[in-house]
């Protein structure tokens, strides 16, 4: 696998560092990541693009699943997943998930996460969409990735990690066979470098979070703006299944002109009771799913859009009055708080809710030991596609594949050390180019690219509005490809330019695979298309760029993936 030679239009480093391994991101996935590597004994450099703290993991409210309760086993878990990911999981990879996941949990509390207890002492387990067991272990009510953020960030300051904050990754950097070689950065004003700089290290983990602020209205951080796929791309990277795309189906609902971060309402709220209601107070999940509210995330999500356009309305209700205060207070403290933040008491009204960006179940494709198509470069965490998700994430599932993912890179990485002397030579990169060979776009365009993929590739898509959608997005880029070679200018760099030209990146990838798969399947929803079709598209959608930006899209021949490496033995189906 080759770069596309394609490069976001930066100065070139003026400082470098160097390091056995350079991980990006400080969620769960990339501090795990990071720790084990410490610990193996590898030089490890954490990069992140706001505070240690600030990534998606912190907003997590749920909790994270694994099969440790009575009565519960892996295999049951197993089905769960197999169930929700409608097809498309890659069954070896979900099995490693449910069979590592109760031990690398106990070695989460270990390291100084605490989770909700009973009166017992156990850990307090409950129940989300999907689930038939109560397999969820939750952290301050409704805090769960708050705090396992705060005990992974104290166990990297404790061990004395390098990290850099306030940077944003640029572009991955190779050497003269395409091995990588490290990566380079902006600091943002703040930090121990400033302006664009260099990791050197054979070595380099993706775990950069999602990409949710490509839509008008998600439940993500502003900083998930795709860089991560969008480097891997550029560095000649696949990525798969980026059609599937969640949609929380109960976010507070703020109005329909409302843009950015919106608060999620728990998948939680639900499992432990709520009602879902439209404004007659019916419930209309009952008779839909045999779950009924508990439904995977896609079913509830299509179940809204189908009472809203039934309706007119823009919004359903989630009804929980009957909880008190007392259950709210203690139960879903955060919720709460966010609720009447904006006007709303949950415990005396229901709460006004609808579907928004939540989760990127595809990424960019691993293999079971998060190795890329691209030698040297990983990745775990949203940005992956490990297969563990297929067509639809099942709920809090997402820290447990962070999690377990983590550990096998670590180990991956730790084992190609001992055997190949990884850290004795960081691989020299290749000469840095003045030339800009990616237009950049203006901050403003950001807005535009959030309002074409709303409309034309949001929770329901068509073949027209999809069409339409790429031909607004072509025309942002062919405007500034035209600037660029008429005259030589672009927008100047900067972290906005920068996260505008991934947006568009990541925009057209995930359009483009939308456009190929033409069913309805999981989280992925075509009007057109409303019939899950399995003798035509039990299959992946797979995607790199072009050396000239164009995504090109292929669909494999079966519903396993191809092997990441050359000459490497194809996934064998397990054995039932």
């Amino acid at each position: 696998m080759t770069s596309t030679g394609i490069r976001l239009h930066a100065p070139a480093p003026g400082w470098s560092i160097a390091a056995d391994v350079v991980v990006v991101g400080s969620g769960v996935a990339g501090l795990t990541a990071a720790l084990r590597c410490e610990a193996a004994g590898l030089t490890t450099v954490v990069v992140t693009k706001a505070r240690l703290d600030d990534g998606s993991t912190r907003w997590a409210q749920g909790g994270i699943a694994a099969a440790l309760g009575e009565g519960d086993t892996p295999g049951q878990h197993l089905d769960d997943t197999l169930v929700a990911g409608a097809g498309l999981c890659d069954e070896e990879a979900v099995r490693i998930l449910v069979t590592e996941g109760p031990d690398a949990v106990r070695r989460l509390i270990s390291t100084g996460a605490h989770f909700d207890t009973d009166d017992e002492g156990g850990i307090e387990l409950t129940r989300e969409g999907g689930h038939h067991r109560r397999r969820i272990a939750h952290a301050g009510g409704d805090a769960t990735g708050a705090e396992i953020s705060r005990a992974l960030v104290e166990a990297v300051r404790v061990h004395g990690l390098r990290t850099i904050e306030n940077a944003l990754v640029l572009d991955l950097l190779t050497d003269a066979e395409g091995r990588t070689a490290g990566v380079t950065l902006h600091v943002m004003g703040e930090g121990q470098h400033d302006g664009v700089g260099a990791v050197h290290a054979p070595a380099v983990v993706l775990a950069t979070g999602g990409m949710g602020q490509v839509f008008s209205a998600t439940t993500n951080p502003s900083v998930s703006t795709g860089d991560g796929v969008a480097l891997a791309l550029r560095a000649g990277a696949e990525v798969s299944d980026l059609e599937f795309v969640q949609f929380h189906p109960t976010v507070l609902f703020l109005g329909a002109d409302a843009e950015g971060q919106q608060p999620l309402v728990s998948e939680a709220v639900r499992g432990e009771g709520a009602h879902l209601v439209d404004g007659d107070g019916v419930r209309f999940m009952t008779g839909q799913h045999e779950l009924a509210e508990l439904a995977p995330r896609d079913i509830v999500a299509k179940g809204i859009m189908r009472r809203m356009r039934e309706q007119g309305t823009e919004h359903m209700f989630l009804d929980a009055r009957h909880f008190g205060a007392g259950m709210w207070e203690h139960r879903f403290p955060t919720i709460l708080a966010a609720c009447r933040a904006h006007g709303i008491d949950p415990v005396t009204e229901p709460v006004p809710v609808a579907p928004a960006a939540h989760y990127a179940s595809g990424g960019v494709r691993t293999d079971s030991h998060g190795r890329t198509t691209v030698p040297g470069l990983y990745a775990c965490g949203e940005v992956a596609c490990t297969g563990v998700h297929g067509a639809n994430r099942l709920a809090s599932n997402s820290l447990l594949e962070g999690l377990v993912y983590a550990e096998r890179i670590a180990a991956d990485i730790a084992r190609e050390h001992s055997e190949n002397g990884l850290h004795a030579c960081v691989p020299e990169p290749v000469p840095y180019a003045e030339t800009p060979s990616h237009p950049l776009l203006a901050p403003e365009t950001r807005f535009a690219i959030q309002r074409i993929m709303t409309e034309g590739a949001g929770v329901l898509r068509s073949a027209a509005s999809l069409a339409r959608a790429a031909d607004q997005l072509e025309r942002l880029h062919a405007e500034a490809r035209s600037a660029l070679e008429e005259n030589g200018k672009t927008a100047e760099p900067g972290v906005d330019t920068w996260e505008t030209t991934n947006l568009l990146c990541v925009a057209g990838v995930l359009v483009a695979a939308a456009r190929l798969r033409e069913e309805t399947r999981g989280c992925h929803w075509r009007e057109d298309r409303a019939e899950r079709d399995d003798t035509h598209w039990r299959r992946h959608i797979v995607v790199r760029l072009n050396p000239d930006g164009t995504p090109a899209v292929h669909a494999t021949d079966t519903a396993e993936f191809p092997p990441t490496r050359p000459g490497a033995p194809a996934p064998r189906p397990l054995e039932q």
